[in-house]
């Protein structure tokens, strides 16, 4: 069975124009199978993307891309809760639930579960699974134990992100607007100033989370491109990369070279961390310690 490449939706807030051409590079050059689009973070920002959603998705169809839509993964008033229903009544393309709420409105359809619910069981798979998902990608903390053993016994088709900042957790409280003295309802947008994150540093200076409106993320990119044969091994056949502001095209050639044998590992390790730049790359959760930590990979003597 071949590895299938999943691009997550783009969390932060990027300029319609920019999060467009973004997504038509992706149509026309990335080496992906399944693109995901939709505001998952902040329901606000959805006004400055729905304008251009559907060229995107004419785009991506064009490029021969399934396209699955996301949804918010914190819903906060009847508002966003009409936007979750509209598009859980779309029909055509495959549906992400972020919010166990968007589970309830998919029941009896194929659909997708999204890395903000909560899997970590067998029975919870099953469960889903009864309720009509197909495919659920993993939260980003689950250790290699774990994903062996639900893979092992799975009703569904299973995803893992292997690229990009972790999601860690979701607000009523938005962190951008706090920062810079403003209420949520005033925000002003301003999480737009920071397209990768805002950094967030402890005591002692050294970076460990962003922030993205209401959300925190990791500061390291996860990188299990030295895992990837590991993963298949036990099952896992799709491989999430969550969006960053770097180039998301080279990064998905490099995991599909590696997952095809094109490239070793390690090499793939060292073009991703000239692509990253500065930001430091973390396997922690996988192998069972602290998610910031970077452990040894099957290449690291080499």
């Amino acid at each position: 069975m071949t590895a299938k490449l999943t691009l997550g939706p783009v969390l932060f807030n990027w300029a319609p124009e920019k999060w467009r051409d973004f997504y038509f590079g992706i149509a026309d050059e990335a080496l992906v199978d399944s693109v995901c689009i939709g505001e998952v973070v902040c329901a606000k920002r959805a006004a400055f993307t729905d304008p251009v959603l559907p060229e995107v998705i004419a785009r991506l169809e064009a490029g021969g891309k399934e396209i699955i839509h996301s949804t918010l993964a914190l819903i906060m008033n009847d508002d966003e809760m009409r936007r979750v229903r509209a598009i859980a009544a779309e029909p055509g393309h495959l549906v992400e639930a972020n919010d166990i709420s968007a589970v309830a409105l998919l029941r009896g359809r194929p659909h997708a579960i999204g890395p903000f619910v909560n899997v970590y069981n067998e029975a919870t798979l099953a469960y889903l699974a009864r309720l009509g998902a197909t495919r659920v990608s993993l939260p980003g903390e689950l250790p290699a134990g774990s994903l062996a053993v639900l893979a092992k016994s799975t009703p569904v088709e299973l995803e893992v992100q292997v690229f990009g900042r972790l999601p860690l957790a979701l607000s009523a409280r938005c962190y951008h607007a706090r920062a810079h003295n403003l209420h949520k309802d005033g925000c002003q947008y301003v999480c737009a100033d920071d397209p990768d994150g805002l950094d967030v540093e402890t005591l002692d200076g050294e970076p460990l989370f962003v922030v993205n409106g209401t959300q925190t993320l990791s500061y390291t990119y996860c990188n299990l491109v030295g895992e990837l044969e590991a993963l298949g091994a036990a099952g896992i056949g799709r491989f999430r990369l969550s969006p960053q502001d770097i180039d998301m095209v080279a990064v998905a050639r490099i995991f599909r070279d590696v997952l095809d044998g094109r490239e070793e590992p390690l090499a793939g390790f060292h073009r991703l961390g000239g692509l990253a730049g500065p930001i430091p790359f973390s396997n922690g959760f996988y192998h069972g310690g602290e998610g910031v930590k970077s452990l040894p990979s099957p290449f690291a003597n080499d």
